[in-house]
């Protein structure tokens, strides 16, 4: 059974996490052709908007410590690969590619959380664009649990979508939250009922899919660029952007107006 499902829906991609028996918990069988999944959508041209989801009762535990985690492969220190925690931060970080390209492709993506999200997962949820919850979701950052610091770029992202307060409060005191909390917090994007959310997320995907791609494409350059860059910076950025978004985007238009035309001749 694959635990990383693929379905694509008039240019939407939905990735699907499928361990539902584990709540959808990491492990490298699982994280390394999520990762391949991610890069898979990304350069794909017939893709407009990623959808990333769970199976069954939730969006992602985080890391399967009874299977291991990330580091069920590490073998002992070696010429060739270096000690234990070389080994480790290289695999680890490969994994984390996901929140990168999830984070940065061009293209819209969307979180679909329908159920608990905790740990990495939460690192995952936030890498998207937008958050769709069911009312049965949760939100826990669970890495004082284990004594760990975060992974999957959770203290980035969540820093970035909250604010520093509101994310020291998430990772310092570690309580977990319900789905009404998580939205009040702005952890959520929008709230669904259980029985919505999968309708409610594909309509919104496929209006990104069907709308100007190259606009979007260049509206999430300028919104990543405004998380790092100097106001100066991000004003020529946009000024360039603007040009090459717009000039794109009727280009495309024009094309796709000539081609109706000859349809219809």
């Amino acid at each position: 059974m694959s635990e990383v499902l693929i379905d694509d829906d008039a240019g939407v991609r939905t990735i699907t996490l499928n361990r539902p028996d584990r709540l959808n918990a990491l492990t490298g069988s699982i994280m390394a052709p999520l990762a391949d999944a991610c890069a898979d959508a990304a350069r794909d041209a017939s893709v407009g908007c990623v959808v990333v989801t769970g199976a069954g009762r939730g969006f992602c535990a985080g890391g399967d410590l009874k299977e291991g985690g990330a580091d069920k492969a590490i073998v002992p220190a070696n010429a060739e690969s270096g000690s234990r925690a070389e080994q480790s931060f290289v695999r680890l970080r490969g994994f984390m590619e996901t929140s990168r390209l999830l984070h940065e492709m061009a293209k819209p993506t969307i979180a679909m959380i329908n159920g608990p999200v905790a740990g990495a997962g939460i690192g995952i949820a936030g890498a998207c664009d937008l958050r769709f919850a069911a009312k049965s979701a949760s939100f826990l950052t669970a890495f004082d649990r284990i004594g760990a610091g975060g992974d999957f770029g959770s203290t980035w992202f969540w820093t970035k979508i909250v604010g520093t307060g509101v994310a020291r409060e998430l990772f310092l005191l570690g309580e977990k939250l319900t789905a009404d909390e998580a939205f009040a917090k702005g952890l959520y994007t929008r709230l669904f009922d259980d029985d919505a959310l999968r309708d409610e997320t594909m309509k919104a995907a496929r209006r990104l899919a069907d709308g100007p791609r190259m606009g979007y494409r260049y509206m999430k350059t300028n919104l990543n660029n405004a998380e790092d860059w100097a106001f100066e910076a991000a004003l020529d950025a946009e000024a360039l952007n603007m040009g090459l978004s717009t000039s794109a985007t009727a280009m495309i238009w024009r094309e796709k107006k000539k081609q109706d035309e000859q349809g219809g001749g």
